[in-house]
């Protein structure tokens, strides 16, 4: 299994951004999904997971302002990213936990 993030890009402060994973094969529908970021000079974060009963959970920081979601039909997952703000800058990763396999990651910079 592959995974190809996309849909990152330059966003205002306020603005919106949504992220796509997409995986390779059928196997993606076997595995709780996350997004982690990092940002210049820190540690890898987590952000999300969306777990295959559907059960979301989210890191303080974006709580209320992130969604994440799949489509299993599709082998993808999403993040909806809402009110954006700069200290959101960063790589966005997303993860299969079961065989812990990372896609490429995809750059968000909010700026002004």
């Amino acid at each position: 299994v592959q995974l190809q993030a996309s849909g990152g890009g330059l966003v205002h402060p306020g603005g919106s951004l949504k992220l796509s994973c997409v995986a390779s094969g059928d196997r993606f529908r076997d595995s709780a999904v996350g997004w982690y970021r990092q940002a210049p000079g820190n540690v890898r974060e987590w952000v999300t997971t969306r777990a295959l009963g559907g059960a979301s959970n989210y890191a303080d920081s974006v709580k209320g302002r992130f969604t994440i979601s799949r489509d299993d039909a599709r082998n993808t997952a999403y993040l909806q990213m809402n009110s954006l703000k700069p200290e959101d800058t960063a790589v966005y990763y997303c993860r299969l936990f079961k065989w812990d396999i990372w896609g490429q990651g995809t750059q968000v910079t909010v700026s002004s």
